[in-house]
């Protein structure tokens, strides 16, 4: 049989508010006094004392009271009644009413006497409650009294939740309800403060359903155990797991400490701040030397009970100086922890300094607080603040070595994410110092670039870069070095200025990766050279464009393809043999040829654009192709909207370089070839259909410098160069270009003559009249050209 539900009105029960006026009466105090609620709410309820009875009010934030009264009875009787007050909780005006009970009249019915009952419950070392049919207290052990704070003839008759007047008290409540419905027995767990404590522990409550000689339950034994100790080695236990798990997720510094805030509140405090040390300089590390007062320190995190965590003085990323009277200042000069209160340490020379911070300690109720130095490899990175304000109990020493566990390995965690972000800065300064700042204006394409570092790995390898050559061709290529930090970008440096310089000498693109792959296995003997495994790995793709004959050579070492978009058409891959990644030695590589036509675009990229969690290669390789089908003409548009569409919007795993270029052909009226005769009588008559060409171009004001260099270079074929010998001359906006070719392979050197040579000064001319010169290898023989420019510089 479960409890009565009419059996609430079997105590009396009254609210009082905070002006001591009447608000509630309920129909157990009437049964009880004889006063109808018409009669007495709105009332003061002083006036139901007897004539001469003596009240002794609660003392200033005491939640619970009890006493026996003279209280005045309808018909003017005096009747001494045992009364249990609780406070409730504020309301949304902030008011805190009385809940006053008074037991059923008699109290509960008492078990059979019995002399082993009474023996058990008198003499058992548990204390021990027993709650009849109704839930009502029956029997309860002198242990119990002591730990509930109340005589028996104050508390029998009453249920659970009146004597406790908390919310565990009603949980548990429905707990004994649960067993008596049941007749299983269970063991529960809570952590409260009873009215004979001063401090909250844990208890764990054994209820056992008590049944008849027939097997029917006619009531529920409750023992109290209090296993405080247990509790707390197994919170703690709990908080430094939780903390190794939760603290040190990422290499971020403010991500760091804002997992030590989290992790400790609520489990171990109600607010806690984290505040490092100004760094001295711009590599990050605090200042060296001890820490002197007063001490500067910036709010890198906090965590609240209270959403919003309006206790906070100082806001996330702003500094504040604290002199040696506040803790954190106190703690870090004695680079130990500080608890306050204690016996040595106050709060009030602090707070009386700070006005702002002293009206939020006493709004919020901050009774206690506990400052731990952040330390990591013998150097104080900063201080952690742990405040309780809800939790009604002080740090204990206990609580101080867990707080200290966790800081420490916070700490490390903090000072590998400062190392990391320092060496991130310091190679991403590096990288950007070595990447192109900007791409040149070139006449045979228009190029745009993006650049991305890996969010977490740190930076890497993965270059890119356009560079003119001779004859108006342009050479673009992306390359990627394995690994990550400052190693590989030093590494990409070195690799891209090898390309340059190859590139310089025009090496055919199967070549020029044939060179860069001796190149990284040197390196990687070097590397390995201190006993290490000298690892070093790249990939890379090189393209060189012609806009004269509209004709592009690609060819790669084990890198990603690239895209093709030509005009009108739909985005494809281009089929370049895939190469060996460099580093592996002797493999060859081949490249392959293709026609560009005007405004085609070539998308070239690193792995890291389309390597994902995500997808698979196919499906990225997908969505490249859908975002360059939608090209809308701007570059720079489809490289932000390439990586919007394939990039995760929490940063990438790995580098990304991406690269657009759009061609451009060069008219054919901008270029002439002439057949240069094995005659060196036919030199003046080819300087003046060049200086004639110039006049038709309207360049008549390079007609003298390019009549010198065409003399000086056909001379030089004809003399020492083998047939059939051409002359082109191409030209731009910005740029005349003179070119002579001849089947010989040997290139001609740049010498000084001396006084009496009658020869010898052709090329030192040329070097000295054109912006620039040099030659290149061809398959038919080789190739002198000269740039002069037309910008009247």
């Amino acid at each position: 049989m479960g409890p009565v539900v009419s059996d609430e009105d079997a105590t009396a029960r009254a609210v009082i508010d905070e002006h001591g006026i009447l608000r509630h009466w309920n129909e157990g105090a009437r049964l009880l006094l004889g006063h109808r609620p018409a009669d007495v709410e709105g009332r003061p309820a002083a006036g139901l004392l007897a004539p001469g009875a003596v009240l002794t009010p609660p003392a200033p934030g005491q939640d619970r009271w009890s006493d026996t009264l003279e209280l005045r009875h309808r018909d003017g009787r005096t009747l001494s009644l045992p009364l249990l007050a609780h406070r409730g909780r504020p309301d949304h005006d902030g008011r805190r009413e009385w809940l006053v009970l008074s037991p059923p009249a008699g109290g509960a019915r008492r078990p059979e006497d019995d002399v082993l009952t009474s023996a058990v419950l008198t003499q058992s070392p548990c204390a021990m409650v027993v709650f009849d049919e109704r839930l009502r207290l029956s029997a309860v052990n002198e242990l119990m009294t002591e730990v509930i704070g109340l005589p028996e003839e104050r508390i029998r008759g009453l249920r659970m939740s009146e004597i406790g007047g908390q919310r565990e008290s009603v949980e548990l409540e429905q707990q004994v309800y649960a067993v008596f419905t049941s007749g299983v027995r269970r063991d529960v767990e809570t952590y409260l403060r009873t009215g004979g404590e001063q401090h909250a522990h844990a208890w764990l409550a054994r209820i056992a359903p008590l049944t008849d000689a027939a097997g029917r339950v006619r009531g529920v034994c409750l023992t109290a155990h209090d296993f405080t100790e247990h509790y707390r080695a197994r919170e703690r236990l709990q908080l430094v797991n939780e903390a190794s798990v939760r603290i040190g997720t990422t290499l971020d510094v403010t991500r760091t400490a804002q997992e030590l805030a989290d992790v400790c509140v609520p489990a171990f405090a109600d607010f806690v701040s984290v505040d490092l040390l100004e760094p001295a300089d711009s590599s990050g590390d605090p200042a060296p030397g001890p820490i002197t007062a007063p001490v500067t320190l910036r709010r890198v995190a906090h965590q609240s009970v209270n959403p919003g965590a309006p206790e906070a003085v100082v806001k996330p990323g702003h500094a504040d100086v604290y002199p040696a009277s506040s803790p954190q200042a106190d703690s870090l000069l004695a680079g130990r922890t500080i608890v306050v209160p204690d016996e040595t340490a106050t709060l009030e020379e602090w707070l009386s300094w700070d006005r702002l911070r002293g009206e939020r300690v006493a709004e919020y109720g901050i009774h206690a607080s506990m400052s731990v130095p952040i330390q990591a490899r013998g150097a104080t990175l900063g201080v952690a603040v742990l405040s309780r304000s809800r939790r009604p109990d002080p740090f204990t020493p206990d609580d101080v070595l867990l707080a200290e566990e966790v800081t420490a390995r916070a700490g490390v965690c903090i000072d590998n994410a400062r190392r990391f972000s320092r060496e991130r800065e310091t190679a991403l300064a590096l990288q950007r110092s070595l990447l192109p700042r900007s791409l040149p204006r070139t006449a045979a394409v228009q190029a745009a670039s993006r650049y991305l570092p890996a969010a977490r790995a740190g930076v890497g390898g993965d270059w890119f870069d356009v560079i003119p050559l001779s004859g108006m061709r342009v050479a673009m290529v992306v390359g990627d070095v394995v690994g990550h930090g400052i190693q590989a970008s030093a590494t990409m440096g070195r690799l891209r200025t090898a390309v340059r310089t190859l590139a310089d000498i025009d090496l055919a693109p199967e070549e020029l990766l044939t060179h860069l792959d001796d190149l990284v296995v040197r390196l990687s003997a070097e590397a390995g050279s201190d006993g290490t495994t000298g690892e070093v790995g790249a990939t890379c793709l090189y393209a060189v464009y012609d806009p004269v004959s509209h004709r592009c050579t690609v060819a790669r070492a084990g890198h990603p393809p690239p895209v093709l978009l030509p005009p009108g058409g739909p985005p494809r891959h281009i089929a370049v043999p895939a190469g060996p990644p460099l580093g592996l030695g002797g493999m060859p590589f081949e490249s392959a040829e293709l026609d560009l036509p005007e405004g085609s675009v070539l998308t070239l990229y690193t792995d890291g654009l389309v390597e994902s969690r995500e997808r698979d290669l196919d499906a990225s390789h997908r969505l490249l192709c859908q975002v360059l089908a939608r090209f809308s003409g701007s570059l720079d548009e489809t490289c932000h909207e390439i990586l919007q569409t394939l990039l995760p919007p929490g940063g990438v795993s790995d580098d990304v370089a991406l690269l657009l270029a759009r061609t451009h052909e060069l008219p054919s009226s901008q270029v002439v070839i002439w057949d240069v005769p094995a005659d060196p009588s036919r030199v003046a008559p080819l300087r003046k259909r060049a200086v004639e060409q110039l006049d038709a171009w309207g360049l008549s004001e390079a007609g003298f410098t390019t009549e010198l260099v065409v003399s000086e270079l056909v001379t030089n074929a004809i003399r020492y160069g083998e047939h059939p010998i051409r002359l082109r001359l191409i030209h731009d906006e910005a740029t005349l270009i003179c070119e002579v070719s001849d089947s010989s392979h040997t290139a001609p050197h740049l010498r000084r003559a001396k006084t009496f040579d009658e020869g010898g000064r052709g090329l030192l001319l040329v070097a000295q009249l054109t912006q620039r010169w040099g030659s290149r290898h061809t398959a038919e023989g080789k190739t002198i050209w000269a740039e002069i420019s037309l910008l009247g510089e």
